[in-house]
């Protein structure tokens, strides 16, 4: 017979507002040491691709850290609303949103959302691509919006550049 009493885990509500409250002020530190906390919103097929971005993020020279919320349900889904808000909650922690452009992203709904939330909250949107690889259609919102694109090999300046 298994055990496990639900009470004395470690695991409590209380600590899991304090790491919360813990990583916002490791975030805020970040900003103020000059470092960009970017929300990186992309279709699900460029996954292993973004992947690929934000481990670049992890030299410590880098000025850019990025802060993702992967999701796979469909934005009508009855969690819709639910994911929604967790996603508004990592924009406003974020500085800047990129969007990482490929043939696919164009086809997301929820590139869509991210880009008019991130707009609605005033942050800045910027647009990236593989270096050699510019998609020739953009989400309806970066081109409506005039939403500068980069390469990615620009995007660390591009943020740095950011008022």
């Amino acid at each position: 017979m298994g055990g496990g009493g639900g009470g004395g885990s470690s695991r409590s509500i209380g600590n899991i507002k304090s790491l919360v409250d813990r990583a916002k002020k490791e975030l805020r530190e970040g900003e103020q040491a000059g470092r960009k906390n970017v929300f990186i919103s992309f279709a699900m097929e460029d996954e292993t691709t973004v992947n690929a971005l934000r481990a670049s993020a992890t030299n410590p020279k880098s000025q850019i850290e990025f802060n993702d919320w992967s999701v796979s349900e469909p934005i009508n889904s009855e969690r819709a609303a639910y994911i929604k808000q967790k996603i508004s909650d990592r924009i406003t922690q974020s500085s800047v949103t990129v969007i990482f452009l490929s043939n696919a992203t164009p086809k997301s709904s929820w590139v869509e959302w991210e880009i008019e939330e991130s707009i609605r909250q005033g942050k800045h949107v910027i647009g990236v691509y593989p270096k050699d690889s510019e998609p020739r259609v953009r989400p309806d919102a970066i081109t409506k919006r005039r939403i500068k694109c980069v390469p990615w090999p620009e995007l660390a300046e591009t943020i740095g550049n950011l008022k």
